[in-house]
């Protein structure tokens, strides 16, 4: 069944946002008037992990740029053009950066969640793609978007799959946000046992010199193997083509929902390694970036290897690599303050390796490592069944959306 289709412009309004306007800032501490930019928005969601604030009087300004319930936000202009997230009650109201639109539809024509669900699969994301191609910097005009087609099947069909489309969104949210649960209880843990010496039977333990008896300070170099990484050059389609071999980008660590990652979209073949200064790693490798957005992390699951982009951490001792990967990331900002370069920050691995690192005594790493590798398991299942979530979704929404099959 062939669904008829409509341009959004019929079905509702395309509205843009608004940058703040000149001489004014965010505000310096949170205040009732979030504003929402680009980056927070991908995914059929709007997720903000570093949230800034308008004053009162910038709000005042830009009230007629704020978003409601159940409108659809898309991204007009950068890298991630086109990217699409839903108004949730928990933004109703906000302010919306001038590098995104907002839809608000017609109920009676068109659920929300619907639209934003066409919107939000891969084949639309490329649609919109190509349609702002065609502008300077890669812009998609108000007026693109309001003369994209979509698909709308009767009201009731669409309530259907709106539906079962927040089913699978709201088990994958809640599976992230149990991943989130889970990771900051190791972080705790963690800060309880290492930093503030809170650790099983602390108190029978001597202070000396500022560390707990049995403790050492030790240098990176002393307690841990680091390798970068490398690219196989692009021109060479052997090096590439048909590949098996998970090879990592920062992306892929930025863009991760947590630290587990299961395996990498982009494969290089055996040549490509051969070829390039990337080297195979480990599983259970701990994985850092180090240039341009450095201080992100996380683990591989499987024998894998990375680009430039990395410092990859191999622990000498096995029983420490929980340990080490939470004292990184506690010590996050103090390794970026080591970063230099004037195009984009990079820490080397020489003055990584110079970096002093405390090393708790063998019985306590060995419990924390057991205690947080059984949370890091935790994790590493709920984001599997979130990659099974959302390969069932993807392969499922098309083809309720062109009628192939119905609900």
């Amino acid at each position: 069944m062939t669904w008829r289709e409509a341009t959004i412009g019929e079905i509702g309004s395309v509205k843009g946002g608004k940058r703040l306007p000149e001489g004014h800032q965010f505000a310096s501490e949170p205040t009732s008037f979030p504003y929402i930019r680009a980056r927070d928005i991908g995914g059929g969601k709007i997720e903000i992990k570093e949230p800034v604030y308008l004053q009162e009087h910038t709000q005042k300004i830009l009230s007629n740029y704020t978003v409601r319930t159940d409108d659809i936000v898309i991204t007009i202009v950068g890298a991630n053009v086109g990217d699409v997230g839903y108004v949730s009650e928990l933004f109703d109201g906000a302010n919306l950066t001038e590098n995104a639109a907002k839809i608000s539809v017609n109920r009676g024509l068109v659920n929300p969640y619907f639209l934003k669900t066409f919107l939000a699969m891969e084949q639309s994301k490329g649609r919109l793609s190509f349609v702002a191609s065609g502008a300077a910097q890669g812009k998609l005009g108000l007026y693109k978007i309001k003369t994209f087609q979509v698909p709308i099947p009767p009201v009731l069909i669409q309530d259907r799959i709106a539906d079962l489309a927040k089913a699978y969104d709201d088990l994958i949210e809640n599976n992230r946000r149990r991943i989130a649960l889970l990771e900051e209880v190791a972080r705790m843990l963690h800060r309880e046992w290492f930093v503030e010496f809170r650790f099983p039977g602390h108190e029978h333990v001597e202070i000396t010199h500022g560390l707990p008896g049995g403790w050492e300070r030790r240098k990176f170099s002393d307690v841990c193997e680091t390798i970068g990484g490398g690219t196989p050059q692009t021109e060479k389609p052997e090096y590439w083509n048909d590949g098996d071999i998970p090879w990592y980008t920062p992306t892929d660590i930025t863009r991760n929902s947590c630290l587990a990652l299961l395996d990498s979209a982009t494969k290089i073949t055996e040549a490509g390694l051969r070829g390039s200064s990337a080297k195979m790693l480990p599983s259970g490798t701990l994985l850092m970036t180090s240039r341009a957005s450095v201080g992100f992390f996380g683990i591989i699951e499987t024998p894998s290897c990375t680009n430039q982009g990395f410092i990859s951490v191999i622990p000498h001792d096995p029983q420490a690599r929980m340990y080490l990967l939470h004292n990184l990331m506690h010590r996050v900002e103090e390794i970026r303050s080591h970063a230099g370069g004037a195009t984009y920050k990079e820490i080397s691995k020489g003055k990584f390796r110079e970096l002093p690192v405390v090393i708790p005594e063998a019985s306590l790493l060995r419990e924390f490592e057991e205690q947080v590798s059984n949370l890091h398991a935790q994790v590493r299942n709920l984001h599997m069944m979130n990659q099974k979530l959302t390969q069932a979704r993807n392969m499922l929404l098309p083809r309720l959306m062109n009628g192939e099959i119905t609900v």
